[in-house]
């Protein structure tokens, strides 16, 4: 059982103490599981088995789809260990998506490529990241609320156009005692991640416990704030790193949903807290001035440099 607390966020508790379990998980691990969301089993169910059916294409029928046709908009599938993560290739394999906005010529922006032989994909992608930007303002409604402000403080400044990104994910298993990391240690760069995971461990936490690990939890999704609500709460709330190996000897799906600020809204720098901790990299979030778009753009470059060579 996860240490990580599971919080019901559904319209009918009392929103005050939605908040106040919020702030304790922000300021402690900055991770938790959100239950309560509203989202249909059978859409989850559809998207799942969707993505099996895509994973297990041979890999020139996937690569029909590869993100290299996807051009600006970076969009699409990579192969095993096409993605770096600190640098190192990592053991997955996905497909990249995002809002659909064909006409949109804004880096990361545009047209999602879906695959022909799994017909299916498309449409529960779509519906999925409606239903899951629904959940992330309701999140962030708790988040506002849990910092002093108005609960519609986001909905109506950084999410009130906000950048939507979503991942599918598929792991295979690691081999025993290999020193290869699914996903190696990292935080994430925007306001939120949501993430579903299928029925198999391996994503890890690192917290003031140490590493820990966060199992699927039935009907929830893992909730974690990512760097830029690190930045805009001056380290109060803490982006944390986390990290994935398969262990569980089969294969591993899991879906993240990335609820960012608008492209084009900037993202004032704020001072940390006084006695905050250094953060896990060095880094000092509040040396980035400028756009979010500008700043997404220079950490995604980092993940695919090749192809960002290529199309930018």
């Amino acid at each position: 059982m996860s240490m990580l607390p599971v919080i019901d966020i559904s319209g009918s508790r009392d929103q005050g103490e939605v908040a106040r379990e919020i702030a304790g998980a922000c300021e402690d691990s900055g991770f938790f599981y959100v239950s309560g969301h509203g989202v249909s089993p059978d859409l989850v169910r559809a998207l799942d088995s969707a993505a099996r059916r895509f994973f297990a294409l041979p890999l020139d029928r996937k690569m029909e789809i590869s993100m290299d046709r996807g051009g600006r908009a970076w969009r699409g599938f990579f192969p095993l260990g096409g993605e770096l993560t600190s640098g190192r290739p990592d053991q997955k394999e996905g497909i990249y998506f995002g809002s659909e906005t064909p006409d949109d010529p804004r880096p990361l922006h545009g047209r999602n490529l879906f695959p022909d032989d799994v017909p299916e994909l498309g449409p529960a992608v779509l519906g999925y990241l409606d239903a899951l930007t629904e959940v992330a303002q309701t999140v962030m409604r708790g988040v506002a609320l849990s910092l002093g402000l108005a609960a519609d403080y986001f909905a109506d400044g950084y999410t009130k156009d906000p950048t939507i990104l979503f991942r599918i994910f598929h792991y295979p298993p690691a081999e025993p005692g290999a020193d290869d990391w699914g996903v190696g240690e990292h935080t994430d760069y925007g306001l939120l991640t949501l993430l579903l995971q299928d029925g198999n461990e391996g994503l890890q936490v690192h917290t003031s416990h140490g590493w820990i690990d966060a199992p699927p939890v039935d009907g929830t999704f893992v909730c974690n704030i990512g760097d830029m609500l690190d930045k805009l709460t001056g380290g109060h709330y803490r982006s944390t790193p986390h990290r994935v190996r398969n262990v569980s000897g089969r294969q591993r799906l899991s879906f993240p949903f990335f609820f960012d600020p608008g492209w084009d809204s900037e993202v004032p720098p704020l001072p940390y807290s006084p006695g905050g901790r250094q953060r896990w990299d060095g880094q000092d979030l509040r040396a980035f001035t400028g756009t979010y778009g500008d700043y997404l753009l220079g950490k995604v470059s980092k993940v695919f440099p090749q192809l960002f060579s290529e199309t930018m």
